[in-house]
């Protein structure tokens, strides 16, 4: 009886966090360095695998031309899509975006391999931090400061705030 309920529990748990990755994608802005998929459902020539979303934030999709992606989020990016697509090309479009690879974070200062990561949904300081090698000897552990991405603006932070893609952590080094 055991594995019936820890399968229904297990089946839970992906379910959430299927929707929690959905629910951030909604509200998701697409920035240059992230790499998105658009799937176009019966037209293979219409969806692209893979797109890599370079600093001009545009780029060439079939029939329409070029298309702005950054500081949209998928679901506008979609939208503008399928109103393209409809009517001149298809009846009823069933067009999907989505983030393959968000743009990367990175943390500098005073840890053990300092460097550009991969962002990942739910990613906070010190979970940035261990993916750095964790702090150094030197470390000014209530020194950590944040740039997020497309400000210089910098914030002192604690280890619970969370990291949105394209930030910068600084660990400061302590005096003593």
């Amino acid at each position: 009886m055991n594995q019936p309920i820890s399968a229904v529990l297990m089946a839970l748990l992906l379910m959430l966090a299927s929707m929690q990755v959905h629910a951030f994608q909604d509200t998701y802005i697409i920035g240059a360095g992230d790499k998105i998929q658009i799937s176009v459902y019966g037209e293979e020539e219409l969806s692209i695998e893979q797109l890599y979303i370079n600093n001009s934030g545009r780029f060439e999709y079939p029939y329409l031309g070029e298309m702005v992606a950054v500081n949209k989020t998928p679901e506008q990016l979609k939208n503008e899509i399928t109103q393209g697509l409809k009517g001149d090309y298809l009846i009823s479009p069933k067009v999907r975006v989505s983030i393959t690879e968000f743009r990367s974070i990175y943390v500098n200062g005073e840890v053990k391999k300092p460097g550009g990561y991969e962002y990942q949904p739910g990613l906070t300081v010190d979970k940035a931090i261990a993916l750095a090698g964790g702090f150094t000897d030197r470390a000014a552990r209530s020194k950590i400061s944040i740039s997020q991405a497309g400000s210089n603006d910098q914030k002192n932070v604690n280890l619970s705030a969370k990291v949105l893609p394209g930030d910068i952590i600084v660990i400061d080094q302590s005096f003593f």
